[in-house]
């Protein structure tokens, strides 16, 4: 018993020595083929082995680094290209610069305004907006126009017989006729009395019935005026038909559209009834709704542009600001005059109004769609001989539309100022093929 005890621990110390050194050089643990021969005697491997094993590993950490790289040298690939930005390059056809939407333009200075969009409506113009009343009253008898039938200055809407304007006309033709009477017994009265056989009391007498002859057809003439007819009308009105003498026409006063009609066959009317509503549509009114923080900012003589559907505007100039802002609504008003030639823009609906209230010039500006993000860099697509290439900018200024290049595209260079998305994502297309192609 007492020998085999120093035999268990001899080898209980052989096996810690050997624990020992695996534990400090794992490599060397599963190394079955490098086992120092010390190691069945007991002691840990010596500081040459060691050493020798560190050198040993040296020539495998340069064969890994060299199988990180993915060419030949740097600066060029497996395909032979010398730069990363001939890469990057995107050339085009004209074919297919058509086809892709793609707007090539030269890069220049201009004015770049700055707008502020507010809430506003569109309104009949009140300057070309007219309601047809009746002078006199009278019952409807014939309806010629109804809702929006184009009319133009002078033409018939309706017809009405007017018991009222019947004894204006007959007014006016019996003081014709006393007028008539009267300047022939004065002149009767005044030869007999250069000839003395009458009194000058009769010959005054006379002459003072034909002045108020006269005072009596200007008067009745003067109501015809009243109800709109002119002396044109006046003068012919002896030579006229009895049958017409009850007749009111009613007239448009301007070309434009019937936009609304109360005129019903059989309806008796008045002065207070518009039995017409006449609209010039060429031009409308935009009434604008300003917010106080804004007023400082608007004023008389400023720019003001509609976004129409089709993408266009309709542009006019704010022509009044109202002094006041209304208790309700806490806003105050501006009124601007818009072209609508082509009948866009339709009274009565709500759309936002654009006011030019700053303006500046760029040294260059381009449109919005010109610009596109690339590798988190703001990007300019430039023509170049090569193709199109990426270029980033520093922007400035902007508005709805344009935007400032204060640094990274120089005036008279070309670049495209629509479709840029589309060279995007040609450009990436490309780029994700080359990869494959590694």
């Amino acid at each position: 018993m007492s020998r085999i005890l120093p035999t268990l621990t001899a080898l209980v110390m052989i096996g810690c020595a050997i624990a020992l050194g695996s534990f400090a050089d794992p490599a060397r643990a599963g190394d079955t083929h490098r086992t120092p021969a010390s190691a069945s005697n007991g002691q840990p491997p010596d500081h040459d082995d060691d050493h020798a094993g560190h050198a040993d590993d040296k020539p495998h950490d340069e064969k890994a680094v060299g199988k990180t790289s993915h060419g030949p040298a740097e600066g060029t690939d497996s395909h032979g290209h010398e730069a990363e930005g001939h890469a990057e390059a995107v050339k085009l056809s004209a074919e297919q610069l058509r086809e892709f939407g793609i707007g090539v333009g030269t890069a220049e200075p201009g004015a770049l305004d700055v707008f502020i969009d507010l809430p506003a409506e569109i309104a009949f113009n009140g300057d070309r907006l007219a309601h047809v009343t009746p002078r006199v009253p009278g019952v409807v008898i014939r309806v010629d126009k109804s809702l929006g039938d184009p009319v133009r200055a002078g033409e018939r809407l309706a017809l009405m017989q007017s018991r009222e304007l019947a004894e204006a006309k007959a007014g006016y033709l019996s003081a014709v006729e006393r007028l008539t009477l009267a300047r022939a017994n004065f002149e009767r009265e005044s030869g007999l009395w250069r000839a003395k056989v009458t009194s000058e009391q009769e010959y005054l007498e006379a002459k003072q019935a034909l002045a108020e002859a006269e005072i009596d057809k200007r008067s009745n003439e003067q109501k015809l005026h009243a109800l709109g007819f002119d002396d044109a009308y006046i003068d012919r009105l002896p030579r006229q038909p009895e049958s017409e003498l009850t007749i009111v026409p009613l007239l448009a006063p301007f070309q434009g559209v019937v936009v609304e009609r109360h005129a019903t066959l059989g309806e008796r009317i008045g002065e207070e009834t518009a039995a017409f509503v006449i609209a010039d549509l060429s031009s409308v009114w935009l009434n604008i709704s300003i917010y106080p923080k804004d007023l400082g900012r608007v004023g008389i003589g400023q720019k003001v542009s509609v976004a129409l559907p089709e993408g266009e505007a309709a542009i006019g100039q704010i022509r009044f600001v109202a002094p006041n802002v209304g208790e309700e609504t806490r806003t105050a008003r501006a009124l601007a005059v818009l072209d609508n030639a082509s009948r866009r823009l339709r009274p009565g609906s709500f759309v936002t109004a654009r006011i030019a209230v700053d303006s500046k010039t760029a040294r260059v500006r381009v449109p919005k769609t010109a610009l596109q993000t690339h590798e988190g860099e703001t990007v300019v697509f430039v023509a170049t001989d090569d193709g199109f290439v990426p270029r980033p900018v520093r922007t400035g200024s902007s508005n709805g539309d344009f935007i400032e290049i204060v640094d990274g595209l120089q005036k008279g260079e070309r670049y495209a100022q629509t479709g840029a998305f589309t060279l995007k994502a040609q450009m990436a297309k490309a780029t994700f093929g080359d990869g494959h192609a590694h």
